[in-house]
């Protein structure tokens, strides 16, 4: 049996019977995440650049989805392009192994149950298919490709979404098969943008999405699809990994190792390899105790300094190349604290780019992933060390943890609490509610006057 076959036999028996408790706690976190980061995205602006190429390109719609960042309706695949944008424009979406699943999937599949009224039981397991297909493939190769320059969240979240759209379509085993292929086949994107400090990155998820959504779409309408998409001889993991498949292994967790116990959810809106350096710099800036900085070593794992953008030095003039930063996300966060979105949308402060200057980070293979080691001299020659040793299971928040991250910022961004309290019961009744509940969060007189101002 190929591996798309596999994967198809397994999403498409996914259902409420099956499915653990565990993982639909794990599915309810990443909604209230996914929904709550993008209410607190509605002062950015990459969803407004995506909205007015989808409107070009699709013009309105009385009949399309909801474009949740103004109001407008518009097609399908255009709406899941520019909602994903809102999605990611604050970069603390969720992330599972290095896929950031929540700005693809959920999007999309809002959009398609606004439009297509799909039933909502197929919500969660559609959900959960994509981040099972999309978190096999990271597990196994991320480590791998993105080394490459190929960002995990366009390789492996297309698959994802094709899982997703696939499932949530009802469609059956060959179909979905078709579907996979179809995404092996579809998929990409590079990392070249974090080097460069651009945006192109916050527009991947939504292409990613609205590829899925197409390959499930041309396998229902019924495409004929490679068998060896993904093992075959020129088939994703050759082409995109350098490697023979491994079909036993990749399908060896599935239904027991579930992958969406792995996502992690960002306090800060920063690279997630940037979380725990500013843990560690909120630490030392505890010990400094007002002392001022004259030399900054920083230690981390090889993968984390060698990743896109994590060791520009600037001068910076996007969030784009502040949030990859390094030596950027320490120097802000030495001097003034938690981060905020203001923090690291100031690009001519001069403060921070005197201490850039004095920031040297270093690879140290005894540093594990996610951990950070901060050394600093004083002004008064002072020396001080804080060594942070963080695991994934710090970030892994359970609901009450994520329901006081995102109110946190939305209370940075003047949102009441109402609307919190409202988009958990929506998800406290999933798969009892109904889409335009959520979706009417988006359209309350204070997030229109955020868009104003933000405007």
């Amino acid at each position: 049996m190929s591996l798309a076959r596999h994967l198809a036999h397994f999403v498409v028996g996914l259902g409420a019977g099956n499915i653990p408790a565990t993982a639909i706690e794990r599915l309810r976190a990443c909604l209230l995440n996914g929904y709550g980061i993008a209410l607190g995205g509605l002062d950015t602006p990459y969803y407004k650049v995506a909205g007015r190429a989808v409107i070009a390109l699709d013009g309105e719609s009385a009949n399309g989805a909801t474009l949740l960042g103004d109001g407008r309706r518009t097609g399908l695949t255009g709406a899941v392009t520019a909602n994903a944008a809102l999605f990611h424009g604050r970069a603390q979406e969720d992330t599972c192994g290095t896929v950031h699943l929540g700005a693809v999937v959920i999007p999309m599949l809002t959009a398609m149950v606004e439009v297509k009224r799909y039933p909502m039981e197929r919500f969660l397991p559609a959900l959960l298919a994509g981040y099972e297909v999309a978190g096999i493939f990271d597990r196994a190769y991320g480590s791998t490709t993105a080394p490459m320059g190929l960002r995990a969240s366009i390789l492996y979240g297309t698959l994802g979404a094709a899982a997703a759209a696939g499932r949530l379509m009802n469609l059956d085993e060959d179909r979905m098969a078709s579907a996979l292929a179809n995404a092996a086949s579809f998929t990409g994107g590079t990392l070249q943008s974090f080097n460069d400090g651009t945006d192109e990155w916050r527009y991947q998820v939504g292409i990613a999405a609205q590829t899925g959504l197409r390959a499930a779409a041309l396998a229902e309408a019924g495409s004929v699809s490679a068998p060896g998409a993904f093992e075959g001889k020129a088939g994703f993991v050759r082409a995109f990994v350098h490697k023979e498949c491994d079909t036993d292994g990749l399908i060896s967790s599935l239904g027991r190792d579930w992958a969406v116990d792995r996502v992690t959810f960002k306090p800060y809106p920063v690279c997630a390899f940037n979380q725990t350096p500013v843990e560690a710099a909120l630490a030392m800036r505890k010990k400094l105790a007002g002392e001022r900085p004259a030399k900054v070593t920083v230690r981390m794992n090889r993968y984390e300094t060698s990743y896109p953008g994590m060791l520009e030095y600037g001068p910076f003039n996007t969030v784009s190349g502040t949030l990859m930063s390094i030596p950027f996300c320490i120097a802000a966060t030495l001097l003034y604290g938690v981060p905020d979105m203001r923090r690291m949308t100031t690009y001519n402060d001069e403060a921070i780019a005197k201490m850039i200057a004095n920031i040297t980070v270093t690879t140290d293979p005894d540093v594990p992933n996610l951990s950070t080691v901060i050394e600093v001299v004083t002004e008064k020659g002072a020396a001080l060390r804080h060594d942070q040793r963080m695991t994934a299971a710090d970030y892994a928040y359970d609901r009450p943890a994520v329901s006081q991250l995102i109110r946190r910022i939305g209370s940075e961004q003047r949102l009441p609490s109402a609307t919190y309290d409202r988009l958990e019961t929506f998800i406290d009744r999933l798969p009892n509610a109904e889409v335009a509940e959520v979706i009417g969060l988006f359209d309350t007189r204070l997030c229109q006057s955020i868009r104003q101002v933000a405007s």
